[in-house]
């Protein structure tokens, strides 16, 4: 939970640096080989000097058969100096400037045996690869980033968590492939939902807690001790060894319009309708599945999901049909103001029935929040996708 509030705050104070670990890109990436084959990979938020999506290129760049490895990221780098220097007498303000950085060829340039870092580095140097500095601030907006857009295959980075829906719209208007990491709460954003729910987007292999190197300025809040690193991690920041800083977000996924193995595995569900076991909305057409795997297998009608079973979506098993937020069409229902009776009891006049699925009980629950309309009494539940199974079982007769 501390690494859900701490991607919130981040969100909300539009801190977009979080600089992804070299295994976290690994573990990932290698489900995609065979797209990246003969192509151009732009990794377009990311410094060259610091990205670890361009150090995985770049040293797995003979390995994937890559036509070209372009990179590009903004101004003002707030790790800037930790990882590779290009030039060895670069300043903190070069290091600080945006650049695009091209290869199309790496080797052994250093004489060592070996392809590493400073192969790379010296192939700039020797003006093998292209370095150059852009003339705007590096923004994924830019005209002259959009060129460089333009020119890829596939598109593979970290975008700005605070500008995810504006950066997925500049992919899709331009067409692009891509392989990028998002929040997962991002399933349920109007602009993002649509494109799951036409088969344009889908999650990747990975998803959960994921940690990211951060800078110094996010900071650790003052009242923490910077020694005490039990309580640093229950809070979702790491100091390491080195005094680097962590933090740990929580409802981190890949999200891809490459079609992957994963894809189209078929979900075996083991699970048999009744209405006892699951209970109908009273505001949408559907029943409540609180967890995938409880998924009936002789279920022909709409279901409520977890956002999480996207995880696990196959679309020829499935079909979405909508979620329930507020700007979807499912709804059946619209409440008038509502009495919140919270946990300890405190009572206030809202509308959150509307922005989501309710269920009807019989009795107000103990211990948990609940609803009250015209004197009945209701719960709410989280965000939902509304699935039908395209191939129900047919029961016995």
């Amino acid at each position: 939970m501390a690494g859900n509030s701490n991607l919130a705050s981040a969100m909300e104070a539009k801190q977009d640096e979080f600089y992804t670990q070299l295994r976290t890109i690994e573990d990932e990436l290698r489900h995609y080989r065979k797209h990246f084959k003969g192509k151009t990979v732009l990794c377009n938020c990311d410094d060259p000097f610091e990205s670890n999506f361009f150090k995985y290129f770049a040293l797995n760049f003979n390995k994937l058969g890559l036509k070209k490895l372009i990179a590009t990221c903004y101004a003002g780098s707030s790790i800037t100096g930790t990882q590779l220097s290009l030039f060895g007498d670069d300043t903190d303000e070069d290091r600080r400037t945006p650049y695009k950085a091209v290869v199309t060829t790496v080797h052994d340039a250093t004489g060592n045996g070996g392809v590493d870092m400073l192969d790379v580095a010296e192939l700039f140097r020797n003006g093998e690869n292209e370095l150059e500095r852009l003339e705007g601030d590096g923004d994924f907006r830019s005209p002259e980033c959009l060129e460089l857009l333009d020119e890829a295959d596939v598109v593979v980075t970290n975008p700005p968590f605070s500008l995810f829906r504006e950066y997925i719209a500049t992919l899709m208007a331009h067409e692009k492939k891509f392989v990028i990491i998002g929040n997962q709460n991002a399933i349920t954003y109007k602009e993002i939902f649509p494109l799951i729910k036409r088969n344009e987007l889908w999650l990747g292999y990975h998803s959960g807690h994921t940690l990211f190197e951060v800078p110094d300025t996010y900071g650790i809040p003052d009242f923490y001790d910077k020694s005490d690193r039990q309580k640093l991690r229950s809070n979702g920041y790491i100091v390491d060894e080195n005094g680097k800083l962590w933090r740990n977000l929580g409802n981190i996924c890949w999200f891809t319009n490459l079609d992957i193995r994963k894809r189209h595995d078929q979900m075996i569900l083991i699970r048999k309708y009744s209405p006892e076991e699951y209970p109908r909305y009273d505001n949408y057409d559907a029943i409540e599945v609180s967890m995938a795997a409880n998924i009936p297998m002789d279920y022909p009608g709409v279901m409520g999901v977890p956002i999480t079973f996207l995880d696990k979506f196959n679309p020829d098993q499935f079909e979405i049909i909508d979620v329930t937020q507020s700007w979807g069409t499912s709804s059946t229902k619209k409440y008038p103001r509502q009495t919140q009776v919270s946990k300890n009891g405190k009572r206030s006049q809202v509308t959150k029935l509307n922005d989501g699925a309710a269920i009807r009980v019989s009795e107000p629950p103990q211990g948990k929040t609940y609803y009250i309309v015209d004197g009945e009494s209701y719960i709410k539940v989280y965000a939902r996708v509304l699935i039908r199974n395209k191939n129900p079982e047919v029961a016995e007769k």
